[in-house]
């Protein structure tokens, strides 16, 4: 097979999550195992840093990996879900997994997938670990997909776990609750490995020192330690109230990154602690450069600045509420918003929060898990939110633009599928 060919092989012939949502969920690691198995347990063959949370944990991966590959580590870096190119999952210091490796992989290991018959992003994980192991990193970033106790990256012993902010998402998987979705976090923990939490939640927080201490592990809140306030020129960073970075300047924008620097600082420390060389200046470097380091994008991204484009890929209960946040903080006049979602999510909670005095475009990613436009306007309507159906967003988006004056904002997001799929990310 070619590349076109062994990506039409993976999408097609494997339940994949994002596309078609809860059926493709695999609640246990025994696929992700045998897989690992037949390729000679690739992940116990590099050291790994493990990232699970509701939101942010994309931001934390990519801001350890910029970090740590400042500090001259040959880096790996797993995420998902991917935005343009099948390839972005899987990085080392910036550049993604090759074309050859991803076609020749899938045709070593097509025969036990017959067998196995696996998910896609059981597949995906598999692909990473190996490719990391070959090319012999010196650590990789390990983001969750999907909870964490049940994920498929769950069989890597880190040398510390990392979770991040804990809110609703995937309630239909992982619980209804905070504390059953916390529970569910919490399982990437191990025996006495060190875990870093972000945020101090007082719904969930009893959730991870007990798992904490049924594993015997350290268990450090991040945010005891370090505290950001905005200064002038970019943030001042405390360390145990003492002064300790003066004007950061994080290249992922976005106030809500102030929740995520606390746990990447820590994480830092655990890692220096451990005797990783990582200086006060290489942290500076790789927190200033990160997208330009990793490539992420998504993330409270610029398109444009007049009239003013941002996208960002928040897409449950708290995501958005971070971006109306940060939109009521943005100076514009009049605020257009292109929205789209997926029909697995909790609408009520989402079109619940977002500004009437907006003018809406509602469109849709083209996914099977996609909510019709059409569905969407008509939910949103009974939240006050008026606007115009416009399916696709680059139409939508074009439309915004022949509307709006200079000193306007346009937002697009609701769900990553939407901002994959704008023609200039």
């Amino acid at each position: 097979m070619n590349y076109p060919e062994t990506l039409h092989f993976l999408y097609q012939s494997l339940p994949m999550f994002q596309r078609v949502g809860a059926v493709a969920y695999k609640k246990d690691l025994t696929n992700t195992l045998k897989l690992c198995e037949a390729l000679g347990h690739p992940q116990h063959r590099f050291p790994s840093i493990h990232v699970a949370g509701t939101n942010g944990k994309g931001s934390t991966s990519h801001m350890l990996a910029a970090v740590l590959q400042s500090a001259g580590y040959k880096t790996g870096l797993y995420t998902s879900p991917h935005l343009k190119e099948f390839t972005e999952r899987i990085k080392i210091n910036g550049e993604e997994v090759s074309q050859k490796f991803v076609i020749d992989f899938v045709e070593r290991l097509r025969p036990s997938m017959e067998t196995i018959q696996p998910s896609f992003f059981e597949v995906t994980v598999a692909m990473a670990f190996a490719y990391f192991a070959q090319q012999q990193v010196d650590v990789a970033i390990i983001e969750v997909g999907l909870g964490g106790r049940l994920d498929s990256t769950n069989i890597i012993t880190p040398l510390v776990s990392v979770i991040t902010n804990i809110s609703y998402d995937h309630k239909d998987l992982l619980g209804d609750t905070l504390p059953q979705i916390a529970f569910e976090k919490a399982g990437i923990i191990k025996t006495k490995i060190p875990v870093v939490v972000s945020q101090r939640q007082k719904e969930v927080e009893m959730v991870f020192t007990r798992r904490a201490q049924e594993t015997e592990s350290a268990i450090f809140f991040a945010e005891d330690t370090f505290s950001i306030g905005k200064s002038e020129n970019g943030y001042s960073v405390f360390r145990d109230g003492s002064l300790w970075l003066t004007d950061l300047k994080p290249d992922l924008h976005g106030n809500y990154q102030q929740k995520n620097l606390a746990g990447v600082l820590f994480t830092l420390e655990v890692l220096r602690r451990q005797g990783w060389k990582i200086s006060d200046q290489q942290i500076r470097l790789g927190i200033e450069s990160t997208t330009r380091l990793t490539g992420l994008k998504g993330r409270w991204q610029t398109l444009q600045t007049r009239p003013l484009v941002i996208c960002d890929t928040g897409h449950n209960e708290d995501g958005i509420r971070q971006v109306v946040d940060q939109l009521q903080q943005t100076k514009h006049d009049q605020l257009y918003m292109i929205i789209g979602m997926v029909r697995d999510k909790d609408l009520s909670s989402v079109l619940s929060q977002l500004p009437t005095r907006a003018v809406y475009f509602f469109c849709q990613a083209s996914i099977p898990r996609a909510l019709p436009a059409g569905e969407l306007a008509q939910q949103a309507s009974t939240f006050g939110l008026k606007g115009e159906v416009i399916p696709h967003v680059n139409k939508a988006l074009a439309k915004a633009r022949e509307m709006a004056t200079e000193n306007d904002l346009i937002f697009v997001g609701g769900s990553t599928f939407v901002v994959a799929e704008i023609d200039e990310l």
